[in-house]
């Protein structure tokens, strides 16, 4: 992982832990593994951000390896097929990362449905009461329609907090059936009718080659008028430019976490337009919340040390329908 993400992740206290199941040295990070000399010797990988790949020459160099425990979300990045050929045992801290995500979103959704947003510029240039009712008929989120997109560990556990609220909700994912669905407290439907009927879309699918641009000009077009678009997973979900032109126009409102390009251009008029809260790819684990990724990872290296399988076991077959 690259040096900073340890010193965040890894506190004396995690150390100390850490230290107590393995045989591991606490100063030195391998940021890069084709330079690695203890590499022959090494069972266990911990990897984060900023993991080089683990491709067939790495593992040549590191014949005695047999698992990796990933302290963050997605494993794409860096385990290839050499690691899932060779037989080793994978772990990420997706489920963990899955929580801040889910609450950013949760957060957007309630304040959406309430128009705080507006509200409270309205109140700021105003700095009078008015009548807030009458200025936004029906806001609140009483048996609003939120549309989730993706049972993802994200999405599932949109719902799961959602499910406290009066509200409807929707759910679009072509690998989960009605039943499921209803599981998770949600309607199953197709993708173009939660848009249309949604009063907020919020979006957690993974970034494929068939999920690219989901919310092109076309579906964006289904929203309903002041509907919100919510997206926390990928930026290339969303069409930028259809976004753009819709939001410039008024009509839907968005909250935006990751876009694409991943920080857009300085000219960009979502960072400035009323109607759209972009912020920098926030909702995942930051200070604090590293603690909870940091707690999981060091939890599945406990089992290991154990004879335990992972908990949050990473399967090759799944990788193909997962961030």
């Amino acid at each position: 992982m690259g040096r900073r993400h340890r010193d965040a992740l890894f506190p004396p206290e995690g150390w100390r832990r850490l230290t107590s199941y393995v045989d591991i040295d606490p100063d030195h990070v391998a940021e890069d593994l084709a330079q690695e000399p203890s590499l022959a010797e090494v069972e266990l990988l911990i990897t984060s951000w900023g993991c080089p790949v683990l491709d067939e020459e790495v593992l040549a160099r590191a014949p005695a390896l047999k698992a990796v425990v990933h302290a963050a979300g997605s494993v794409k990045h860096h385990v290839t097929r050499a690691c899932w050929d060779r037989g080793l045992a994978v772990s990420s801290a997706a489920a963990a990362n899955a929580v801040p995500v889910a609450e950013y979103t949760v957060a957007a959704i309630l304040f959406a449905n309430k128009r705080v947003l507006d509200i409270g510029a309205l109140y700021r240039e105003r700095r009078t009461p008015l009548d807030w009712s009458r200025r936004f008929p029906g806001f609140g989120n009483y048996r609003r329609t939120v549309g989730v997109v993706g049972a993802s560990l994200v999405g599932r556990k949109v719902l799961e907090l959602l499910r406290p609220h009066d509200l409807d909700l929707l759910l679009a994912d072509p690998h989960v059936d009605a039943e499921q669905a209803a599981a998770l407290g949600a309607r199953h439907v197709e993708l173009d009718e939660l848009v249309a009927a949604s009063d907020v879309v919020s979006l957690h699918a993974p970034a494929l080659a068939e999920t690219r641009h989901l919310m092109d000009a076309r579906r964006l077009s289904l929203l309903r008028d002041g509907a919100t678009l919510v997206n926390t997973a990928r930026g290339s979900l969303v069409a930028t430019e259809a976004l753009t032109a819709e939001a410039v126009s008024g009509r839907i409102h968005a909250v935006i976490d990751v876009t694409e390009p991943e920080v857009l251009p300085p000219a960009s008029p979502l960072y400035s337009l009323p109607n759209v809260l972009l912020t920098p790819h926030i909702a995942g684990s930051l200070g604090g919340e590293l603690r909870r990724i940091t707690e999981s990872a060091l939890d599945e290296v406990e089992r290991y040390c154990s004879g335990q399988p992972f908990r949050y076991a990473v399967h090759h077959a799944a990788l193909a329908t997962s961030a």
